[in-house]
Order: structure tokens, then sequence, then C-alpha cells
């Protein structure tokens, strides 16, 4: 990893699900294509890692966009070979670090 994702490494976000569900994510890599798509990968975050199941151990990929306001939101990615691609991509990356199972 270079220095700048290291300085990413550990960042919390709340995310709201489909069921306007919240839960907390560390934010584990970002990864911006050739044509400046940025994509982030988390993982579920716990204060305390024994309340983590495997189930609950997914790699979650979401597509930064700018909204009307200039902030960005995070956006699923519906597409499914846009998303086997940057899966790909992420898995790779963190392989190193992490035990992913596909």
């Amino acid at each position: 990893m270079d220095n700048e994702e290291l300085e990413m490494f550990g960042d919390i976000y709340e995310l709201i699900d489909d069921d306007g569900e919240k839960q907390n994510f560390e934010l584990i890599d970002e990864y911006e294509t050739d044509d400046g798509v940025i994509y982030r990968a988390f993982l579920p975050y716990y204060d305390n890692p024994e309340d983590m199941t495997d189930e609950e151990n997914d790699l979650v990929i979401l597509r930064v966009e700018d909204d009307e306001g200039d902030e960005e939101i995070l956006c699923s990615v519906d597409d499914e070979a846009e998303f086997e691609k940057i899966s790909r991509i992420f898995l790779e990356r963190l392989s190193d670090m992490f035990d992913f199972e596909e």
C-alpha cells in the first residue's frame, strides 16, 4: 500500500442499507479507475471484535458519486460485470491482508 492508502485505513462510516438499518463499516481500501471512477471497500466494524460472526465479515464495495451539492454519496454497484471486475481488483489488492472466500 502507498502512504495515501495507509492514511485512509481505519476510517469508520455509518452506512444505511435499503431497509433503513444503520451499521458501522471500516474503510479498508480505495481504488480509482483510469477514467476517474472511485470505489471503496468496507468491512463491518464492531467495537468488540468478538461480536462479529463469519457471516458478517463480507467485503462491501461501493462506488463514490457526487450529488448535486458536490458531496460524496456511496452507491451500490448494481451492474454485475462492473461489480465482478472491481471485486477481483479489491480481492487481489487485499489478499495479503485478509483471507477472503470467493
